[in-house]
Protein backbone atom coordinates (compact mmCIF):
# COMPACT_ATOMS: atom_id res chain seq x y z
CA UNK A 1 0.00 0.00 0.00
CA UNK A 2 2.86 2.40 0.50
CA UNK A 3 4.26 2.27 -2.68
CA UNK A 4 1.33 3.76 -4.76
CA UNK A 5 1.42 6.79 -2.24
CA UNK A 6 5.44 6.88 -3.11
CA UNK A 7 4.86 7.36 -6.35
CA UNK A 8 2.22 10.10 -6.06
CA UNK A 9 4.62 12.04 -4.21
CA UNK A 10 7.36 11.59 -6.22
CA UNK A 11 5.72 12.55 -9.47
CA UNK A 12 3.81 15.40 -7.65
CA UNK A 13 7.72 16.54 -6.29
CA UNK A 14 8.70 16.66 -10.41
CA UNK A 15 5.36 18.16 -11.62
CA UNK A 16 6.07 21.22 -9.02
CA UNK A 17 9.77 21.38 -10.22
CA UNK A 18 9.30 21.49 -13.79
CA UNK A 19 6.19 24.20 -12.73
CA UNK A 20 9.72 26.11 -10.99
CA UNK A 21 11.91 25.66 -14.04
CA UNK A 22 10.15 26.23 -16.99
CA UNK A 23 8.89 29.50 -14.61
CA UNK A 24 12.47 30.61 -14.32
CA UNK A 25 13.11 30.19 -17.96
CA UNK A 26 9.77 32.63 -18.53
CA UNK A 27 11.47 34.78 -15.91
CA UNK A 28 14.64 34.76 -18.06
CA UNK A 29 12.98 35.50 -21.53
CA UNK A 30 11.17 38.31 -20.27
CA UNK A 31 13.73 40.03 -18.18
CA UNK A 32 15.74 39.78 -21.33
CA UNK A 33 12.52 41.13 -23.65
CA UNK A 34 12.08 43.98 -21.22
CA UNK A 35 15.99 44.95 -20.88
CA UNK A 36 15.66 48.49 -22.79
CA UNK A 37 13.05 49.92 -20.20
CA UNK A 38 14.18 48.22 -16.95
CA UNK A 39 18.64 48.38 -17.86
CA UNK A 40 18.05 52.55 -17.56
CA UNK A 41 16.45 52.02 -14.11
CA UNK A 42 17.51 52.24 -10.67
CA UNK A 43 15.24 50.23 -8.01
CA UNK A 44 15.98 47.81 -5.23
CA UNK A 45 15.04 44.20 -6.95
CA UNK A 46 17.43 45.36 -9.57
CA UNK A 47 20.20 46.55 -6.88
CA UNK A 48 20.02 43.87 -4.13
CA UNK A 49 18.60 40.79 -6.83
CA UNK A 50 20.81 39.35 -9.68
CA UNK A 51 18.25 38.62 -12.25
CA UNK A 52 17.95 41.59 -14.01
CA UNK A 53 22.21 42.00 -13.69
CA UNK A 54 22.68 39.25 -15.08
CA UNK A 55 20.32 40.07 -17.93
CA UNK A 56 22.88 43.24 -18.20
CA UNK A 57 25.97 40.77 -17.98
CA UNK A 58 24.01 38.35 -21.51
CA UNK A 59 23.46 41.55 -23.37
CA UNK A 60 26.18 43.07 -25.26
CA UNK A 61 25.04 46.57 -26.07
CA UNK A 62 24.28 47.41 -22.60
CA UNK A 63 26.99 48.69 -20.02
CA UNK A 64 26.84 48.06 -16.43
CA UNK A 65 27.58 50.87 -14.27
CA UNK A 66 28.47 50.23 -10.35
CA UNK A 67 28.41 53.00 -8.15
CA UNK A 68 26.54 54.81 -5.24
CA UNK A 69 24.74 57.76 -4.50
CA UNK A 70 25.98 59.72 -7.52
CA UNK A 71 24.26 57.66 -9.71
CA UNK A 72 20.79 58.69 -8.41
CA UNK A 73 22.15 62.55 -8.49
CA UNK A 74 22.26 65.65 -10.97
CA UNK A 75 20.24 66.36 -13.69
CA UNK A 76 17.86 63.66 -14.58
CA UNK A 77 18.70 63.56 -18.57
CA UNK A 78 21.91 63.57 -18.23
CA UNK A 79 22.98 60.63 -16.17
CA UNK A 80 24.26 58.35 -18.28
CA UNK A 81 21.61 55.81 -17.92
CA UNK A 82 19.25 58.58 -19.32
CA UNK A 83 21.33 59.34 -21.65
CA UNK A 84 22.38 56.87 -23.34
CA UNK A 85 18.44 54.96 -22.63
CA UNK A 86 18.28 55.66 -26.47
CA UNK A 87 21.11 54.06 -27.47
CA UNK A 88 22.25 57.35 -28.97
CA UNK A 89 25.91 55.98 -29.19
CA UNK A 90 24.54 52.65 -30.01
CA UNK A 91 24.30 50.82 -25.98
CA UNK A 92 22.35 51.88 -23.08
CA UNK A 93 23.31 52.22 -19.48
CA UNK A 94 22.47 49.88 -16.63
CA UNK A 95 22.94 51.81 -13.39
CA UNK A 96 23.50 49.30 -10.21
CA UNK A 97 23.83 50.97 -6.61
CA UNK A 98 22.41 53.25 -4.09
CA UNK A 99 23.62 55.80 -1.03
CA UNK A 100 25.96 53.72 0.99
CA UNK A 101 27.46 51.31 -1.68
CA UNK A 102 31.24 50.75 -1.47
CA UNK A 103 34.05 48.36 -2.38
CA UNK A 104 32.57 45.61 -1.03
CA UNK A 105 29.03 45.68 -1.71
CA UNK A 106 30.22 46.55 -5.26
CA UNK A 107 33.01 43.30 -5.61
CA UNK A 108 30.18 41.16 -3.78
CA UNK A 109 27.68 41.82 -6.66
CA UNK A 110 30.56 41.06 -9.16
CA UNK A 111 31.70 37.99 -7.86
CA UNK A 112 28.17 36.71 -7.53
CA UNK A 113 27.87 37.09 -11.67
CA UNK A 114 31.41 35.30 -11.80
CA UNK A 115 31.48 33.78 -15.38
CA UNK A 116 28.34 35.83 -16.42
CA UNK A 117 31.14 39.07 -16.89
CA UNK A 118 33.70 36.92 -18.82
CA UNK A 119 34.70 39.16 -21.31
CA UNK A 120 31.92 42.05 -20.35
CA UNK A 121 33.03 45.69 -20.41
CA UNK A 122 31.96 46.98 -16.71
CA UNK A 123 32.13 50.46 -15.59
CA UNK A 124 32.71 50.86 -11.84
CA UNK A 125 32.22 54.72 -10.29
CA UNK A 126 34.57 55.77 -7.15
CA UNK A 127 33.84 58.25 -5.03
CA UNK A 128 36.62 60.10 -3.00
CA UNK A 129 33.92 59.92 -0.03
CA UNK A 130 34.71 56.21 0.06
CA UNK A 131 38.52 56.65 0.82
CA UNK A 132 37.93 59.53 3.79
CA UNK A 133 35.99 57.57 6.61
CA UNK A 134 38.09 55.28 8.50
CA UNK A 135 35.47 52.56 8.38
CA UNK A 136 32.01 51.58 6.32
CA UNK A 137 29.07 52.46 8.86
CA UNK A 138 27.24 48.90 9.57
CA UNK A 139 24.02 50.18 9.11
CA UNK A 140 25.04 51.55 5.03
CA UNK A 141 26.47 48.01 4.68
CA UNK A 142 23.22 46.34 5.86
CA UNK A 143 21.16 48.16 3.81
CA UNK A 144 23.46 46.88 0.32
CA UNK A 145 24.10 44.02 1.67
CA UNK A 146 22.11 40.70 -0.72
CA UNK A 147 22.23 37.85 1.05
CA UNK A 148 21.73 36.05 -2.33
CA UNK A 149 24.75 38.15 -3.67
CA UNK A 150 26.91 36.54 -0.59
CA UNK A 151 26.05 33.32 -1.07
CA UNK A 152 26.95 33.50 -4.65
CA UNK A 153 30.30 34.88 -3.80
CA UNK A 154 31.11 32.22 -1.23
CA UNK A 155 29.54 28.86 -2.67
CA UNK A 156 30.38 29.96 -6.99
CA UNK A 157 33.83 28.79 -8.41
CA UNK A 158 34.96 32.24 -9.59
CA UNK A 159 36.97 32.83 -7.11
CA UNK A 160 40.38 31.31 -6.04
CA UNK A 161 40.42 29.82 -1.89
CA UNK A 162 42.49 32.87 -1.17
CA UNK A 163 40.20 35.50 -2.38
CA UNK A 164 37.21 34.08 -0.81
CA UNK A 165 38.97 34.10 2.24
CA UNK A 166 39.99 37.72 2.40
CA UNK A 167 36.57 38.50 1.63
CA UNK A 168 35.30 36.38 4.41
CA UNK A 169 37.38 38.11 6.82
CA UNK A 170 35.98 40.77 5.69
CA UNK A 171 32.45 40.45 6.02
CA UNK A 172 32.83 39.17 9.30
CA UNK A 173 32.94 42.32 10.79
CA UNK A 174 29.80 42.70 9.89
CA UNK A 175 27.82 39.70 11.73
CA UNK A 176 24.49 40.76 11.61
CA UNK A 177 24.10 40.45 7.74
CA UNK A 178 25.32 37.06 8.60
CA UNK A 179 22.71 36.43 11.15
CA UNK A 180 20.34 36.20 8.11
CA UNK A 181 21.74 32.79 7.26
CA UNK A 182 22.89 30.55 9.87
CA UNK A 183 24.56 28.40 6.49
CA UNK A 184 25.98 31.48 4.81
CA UNK A 185 27.60 32.36 8.51
CA UNK A 186 29.19 29.04 9.01
CA UNK A 187 29.91 29.51 5.50
CA UNK A 188 31.66 32.41 5.85
CA UNK A 189 33.84 32.12 8.84
CA UNK A 190 35.10 28.13 7.73
CA UNK A 191 36.11 30.30 4.54
CA UNK A 192 38.03 33.08 7.08
CA UNK A 193 39.66 30.29 8.99
CA UNK A 194 41.28 29.11 6.36
CA UNK A 195 42.67 26.25 8.49
CA UNK A 196 42.21 22.55 6.72
CA UNK A 197 39.46 21.26 9.12
CA UNK A 198 37.23 24.28 8.37
CA UNK A 199 37.70 23.80 4.70
CA UNK A 200 36.65 20.23 4.94
CA UNK A 201 33.87 21.45 6.70
CA UNK A 202 33.21 24.59 4.06
CA UNK A 203 32.88 21.58 1.73
CA UNK A 204 30.79 19.81 3.80
CA UNK A 205 28.59 22.32 4.05
CA UNK A 206 29.01 23.51 0.11
CA UNK A 207 25.72 21.30 -1.07
CA UNK A 208 23.57 22.83 1.37
CA UNK A 209 24.71 26.17 0.38
CA UNK A 210 23.97 25.64 -3.36
CA UNK A 211 20.44 24.47 -2.25
CA UNK A 212 20.03 27.56 -0.34
CA UNK A 213 21.34 29.37 -3.62
CA UNK A 214 18.82 27.46 -5.92
CA UNK A 215 16.12 28.88 -3.65
CA UNK A 216 17.12 32.67 -3.38
CA UNK A 217 17.43 32.27 -7.26
CA UNK A 218 14.26 31.13 -8.04
CA UNK A 219 12.32 33.76 -5.42
CA UNK A 220 14.68 36.16 -7.45
CA UNK A 221 13.62 35.40 -10.70
CA UNK A 222 10.21 34.79 -9.78
CA UNK A 223 10.11 38.34 -8.08
CA UNK A 224 11.41 40.17 -11.14
CA UNK A 225 8.68 38.55 -13.29
CA UNK A 226 5.96 39.99 -11.02
CA UNK A 227 8.32 43.22 -11.11
CA UNK A 228 8.38 43.32 -15.32
CA UNK A 229 4.31 42.41 -15.43
CA UNK A 230 2.93 45.16 -12.62
CA UNK A 231 5.94 47.78 -13.49
CA UNK A 232 7.20 47.90 -16.49
CA UNK A 233 5.70 49.53 -19.62
CA UNK A 234 7.34 49.10 -22.91
CA UNK A 235 9.95 52.23 -23.62
CA UNK A 236 9.02 55.13 -26.26
CA UNK A 237 11.00 54.87 -29.88
CA UNK A 238 13.67 57.64 -30.16
CA UNK A 239 15.74 58.64 -32.83
CA UNK A 240 19.37 58.22 -31.96
CA UNK A 241 21.47 61.78 -32.28
CA UNK A 242 24.45 62.50 -33.28
CA UNK A 243 26.50 63.43 -30.10
CA UNK A 244 28.20 66.77 -30.58
CA UNK A 245 30.50 66.09 -26.91
CA UNK A 246 31.81 69.39 -27.02
CA UNK A 247 28.80 71.18 -27.53
CA UNK A 248 27.08 69.57 -25.43
CA UNK A 249 29.39 69.89 -22.38
CA UNK A 250 29.53 73.95 -23.05
CA UNK A 251 25.97 74.19 -23.13
CA UNK A 252 25.74 72.25 -19.78
CA UNK A 253 28.39 74.86 -18.20
CA UNK A 254 26.40 77.90 -19.20
CA UNK A 255 22.90 75.78 -17.24
CA UNK A 256 25.04 74.60 -13.92
CA UNK A 257 24.10 76.52 -10.66
CA UNK A 258 26.78 78.45 -9.09
CA UNK A 259 28.53 76.71 -5.88
CA UNK A 260 28.73 78.00 -2.40
CA UNK A 261 32.27 76.60 -1.59
CA UNK A 262 31.08 78.02 1.96
CA UNK A 263 28.30 75.85 2.93
CA UNK A 264 29.42 72.61 4.24
CA UNK A 265 26.41 71.72 5.87
CA UNK A 266 25.57 70.36 2.62
CA UNK A 267 28.11 67.59 3.32
CA UNK A 268 28.15 64.73 5.51
CA UNK A 269 29.54 65.37 8.82
CA UNK A 270 32.25 62.93 8.08
CA UNK A 271 33.21 63.64 5.33
CA UNK A 272 34.19 67.17 6.11
CA UNK A 273 38.10 67.94 6.34
CA UNK A 274 39.38 68.58 9.45
CA UNK A 275 43.24 69.34 10.52
CA UNK A 276 44.42 70.96 6.92
CA UNK A 277 46.60 68.46 5.31
CA UNK A 278 48.33 66.47 8.37
CA UNK A 279 44.40 65.72 8.90
CA UNK A 280 43.69 64.82 5.43
CA UNK A 281 46.64 62.23 4.80
CA UNK A 282 46.00 60.58 8.22
CA UNK A 283 42.54 60.10 7.24
CA UNK A 284 43.37 58.97 3.66
CA UNK A 285 46.18 56.58 5.08
CA UNK A 286 43.53 55.07 8.26
CA UNK A 287 40.49 53.81 6.07
CA UNK A 288 39.96 50.42 4.80
CA UNK A 289 38.29 51.38 1.68
CA UNK A 290 41.76 51.11 -0.50
CA UNK A 291 41.86 47.15 0.60
CA UNK A 292 38.10 47.10 -0.28
CA UNK A 293 39.23 48.46 -3.64
CA UNK A 294 41.68 45.99 -3.96
CA UNK A 295 39.76 43.28 -3.36
CA UNK A 296 37.43 44.42 -5.67
CA UNK A 297 39.87 44.79 -8.84
CA UNK A 298 41.25 41.31 -7.57
CA UNK A 299 37.67 39.93 -8.14
CA UNK A 300 37.31 41.72 -11.43
CA UNK A 301 40.24 39.60 -13.02
CA UNK A 302 39.66 36.28 -11.46
CA UNK A 303 36.33 36.78 -13.16
CA UNK A 304 37.93 38.15 -16.50
CA UNK A 305 35.68 40.97 -16.79
CA UNK A 306 37.06 44.12 -18.84
CA UNK A 307 36.19 47.30 -16.48
CA UNK A 308 37.04 50.70 -16.20
CA UNK A 309 37.10 52.82 -12.94
CA UNK A 310 36.07 56.55 -13.26
CA UNK A 311 36.97 58.46 -10.29
CA UNK A 312 35.29 61.51 -9.47
CA UNK A 313 37.58 64.34 -8.48
CA UNK A 314 37.55 66.14 -4.98
CA UNK A 315 36.38 69.35 -5.10
CA UNK A 316 39.65 71.54 -4.90
CA UNK A 317 38.30 74.87 -3.70
CA UNK A 318 35.84 73.04 -1.04
CA UNK A 319 39.47 71.80 0.36
CA UNK A 320 41.42 74.92 -0.39
CA UNK A 321 38.88 76.51 1.83
CA UNK A 322 39.33 74.04 4.62
CA UNK A 323 43.12 74.18 4.71
CA UNK A 324 43.91 70.98 2.08
CA UNK A 325 46.50 71.83 -0.26
CA UNK A 326 46.50 70.45 -3.88
CA UNK A 327 49.77 68.94 -2.87
CA UNK A 328 48.40 66.92 -0.06
CA UNK A 329 45.61 65.96 -2.31
CA UNK A 330 47.61 64.56 -5.00
CA UNK A 331 48.02 61.15 -2.62
CA UNK A 332 44.23 60.49 -3.53
CA UNK A 333 44.91 60.54 -6.79
CA UNK A 334 48.13 58.82 -6.51
CA UNK A 335 47.19 56.17 -4.50
CA UNK A 336 44.15 55.50 -7.18
CA UNK A 337 46.45 55.58 -10.21
CA UNK A 338 48.66 52.89 -8.39
CA UNK A 339 46.19 50.68 -7.86
CA UNK A 340 44.56 50.78 -11.20
CA UNK A 341 48.42 50.14 -12.42
CA UNK A 342 49.33 47.63 -10.31
CA UNK A 343 46.00 45.69 -11.51
CA UNK A 344 46.09 47.00 -15.02
CA UNK A 345 42.61 48.52 -14.89
CA UNK A 346 42.06 51.84 -17.32
CA UNK A 347 41.07 54.97 -14.86
CA UNK A 348 39.65 57.93 -15.88
CA UNK A 349 40.26 60.23 -12.47
CA UNK A 350 39.20 63.45 -13.12
CA UNK A 351 41.98 64.85 -11.65
CA UNK A 352 41.67 68.04 -14.24
CA UNK A 353 38.75 68.78 -12.54
CA UNK A 354 39.87 69.00 -9.05
CA UNK A 355 39.44 72.64 -8.88
CA UNK A 356 36.75 73.29 -11.23
CA UNK A 357 33.67 75.02 -9.73
CA UNK A 358 31.21 73.49 -12.95
CA UNK A 359 31.93 69.62 -11.86
CA UNK A 360 30.92 68.32 -8.75
CA UNK A 361 27.38 69.90 -7.07
CA UNK A 362 26.96 71.71 -3.24
CA UNK A 363 27.73 68.41 -1.41
CA UNK A 364 30.98 68.31 -3.24
CA UNK A 365 30.54 64.64 -3.88
CA UNK A 366 27.81 64.66 -6.85
CA UNK A 367 28.12 65.44 -10.49
CA UNK A 368 26.57 68.80 -11.84
CA UNK A 369 25.13 68.74 -15.66
CA UNK A 370 28.67 69.34 -16.92
CA UNK A 371 30.56 66.49 -14.88
CA UNK A 372 27.44 63.80 -15.73
CA UNK A 373 28.66 64.62 -19.75
CA UNK A 374 32.28 64.20 -18.62
CA UNK A 375 31.42 60.94 -17.14
CA UNK A 376 28.89 59.78 -20.22
CA UNK A 377 31.75 60.27 -22.85
CA UNK A 378 34.55 58.19 -21.01
CA UNK A 379 31.62 55.66 -20.80
CA UNK A 380 30.94 55.77 -24.42
CA UNK A 381 34.62 56.39 -25.49
CA UNK A 382 35.04 53.04 -23.11
CA UNK A 383 32.06 50.60 -25.00
CA UNK A 384 33.65 51.54 -28.21
CA UNK A 385 37.04 50.49 -27.85
CA UNK A 386 37.67 47.14 -29.79
CA UNK A 387 37.22 43.84 -28.19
Amino acid sequence: MRVPHLSCAVTACIVVLAFLLIGREVAVQLEHHTLPATAPEVFALKNQGTAFQRAVAETSNVLPLYGSSELTMGPPSLRAAEFFSAEPAGFQVSPVGKPGVTSIIVLQKLAALGSELKGKKVAISLSPGWFLVPVVEPFMYRGNFSLFAAGQMAFGNSLDFQLKRDIASRMLEFPRTLAQSPVLEFAIRRLASGKWPDRIAFAVAWPVGKLQNAILDLQDQFAAMIYILRQVRAPKPVTPQTLDWAGLIEKAASRNLPVEDERAENVEPQLVPRGGDAGFLARLEATHEWADLEMLLRVLGEIHARPILLSMPLDGRFYDQAGVSGAAREAYYAKIRALAERYNVPLVEFKAHDGDPDFLDEHHYHLTAKGWLFYDRALADFYSQPE
